[in-house]
């Protein structure tokens, strides 16, 4: 073998054939076609789902209940009519007793004037026809007259049961006329102002008959 045919060989085993691109695509296409022409398989379809949930019966102990009821309109509207009527007389009546009660105050510092007009007076009894003691009892008079046009009327005490709500008692002391428990003196005189107390009497309460 010569130069030439050695050298021819070397480079045929050296250099290596590269396929055809001109082949490859008949190639493609032939298996596209046998894709298309085989039958498609048959996927088994599943069991349609049953959409209708069971049907839950209610317990014994649940009972269905019906729609929420809105508020009772006509029932709120007369509770709330009722404590209307209810602050509105409230109010009045605490406005009648803050204008029948607003001259306590005034009236409990009249009530020692007239205390001191009436002393004067029971020891003024004998001189009844002097000008000046008819001058004292119609000042006593007049402001007897005023109190009662505010509301203010005198408490009668003398001979009556004690009362610790009208009556401070200030000694205790044997009595053969008057029954034990009553009042036999009057210190002060109560007062009552439109039918509540205004100012407490002062008393003596008797004990009863001494015993020997």
């Amino acid at each position: 073998m010569n130069e030439e045919e050695k050298t021819e060989s070397t480079e045929a085993a050296e250099t290596p054939e590269t396929p055809e691109t001109g082949s490859a695509e008949p190639e493609a296409s032939q298996a596209d076609a046998a894709e298309a022409e085989a039958p498609e398989s048959e996927v088994p379809e599943a069991p349609a789902a049953d959409t209708e949930a069971p049907s839950e019966e209610p317990s014994s102990g649940q009972q269905d209940e019906g729609p929420a009821a809105g508020p009772d309109w006509k029932e709120m509207y007369a509770r709330m009519r009722a404590d209307y009527d209810n602050f509105r007389k409230r109010t009045e009546r605490d406005r009648d007793d803050l204008a029948k009660f607003a001259a306590a105050d005034v009236l409990k510092g009249v009530l020692s004037t007239v205390d001191d007009l009436a002393r004067a007076l029971d020891g003024a009894k004998d001189k009844k026809d002097d000008p000046f003691v008819s001058g004292v009892q119609l000042v006593y008079d007049g402001l007897l007259k005023t109190l009662a046009d505010h509301g203010a009327t005198p408490l009668d005490s003398m001979g009556e049961p004690f009362d610790a709500n009208y009556h401070e008692a200030l000694a205790t002391l044997p009595s053969p006329d008057v029954p034990e428990g009553n009042v036999m003196t009057e210190v002060k005189r109560g007062w009552l102002l439109n039918g509540k107390l205004l100012r407490a009497a002062q008393v003596v309460v008797s004990a009863g008959a001494a015993k020997e």
